[in-house]
């Protein structure tokens, strides 16, 4: 048997007890979801804005300890805030 981890197993337990449903057009319901995954990853919009130099230096910075582009390491830092993996501190 594979060993399941806790949230598989909640997600197991949960089907068990008949929480889940079907949806009434499953083929439509795909189609939507894989549309909306496909649209979350496309990068087919540009942004202008203005940070300061220090700011935009340690960017630069840090794009380049990682080896990635600093544009493309801001764009991860802003869906990272959005999708909340990336919190406030105060």
């Amino acid at each position: 048997m594979i060993a399941l981890d806790k949230e598989e197993r909640e997600l197991s337990e949960s089907v068990e007890r008949g929480e889940w449903r079907s949806v009434p057009d499953l083929e439509d319901e795909m189609r939507r979801s894989k549309a909306y995954a496909k649209a979350t990853f496309e990068q087919n919009a540009e942004i202008n804005i203005r940070i300061s130099r220090k700011d935009l230096n340690d960017l630069k910075m840090r794009a380049n300890e990682k080896g990635v582009p600093h544009h493309i390491l801001a764009s991860g830092i802003i869906r990272k805030y959005l999708s909340g993996h990336l919190t406030e501190t105060v």
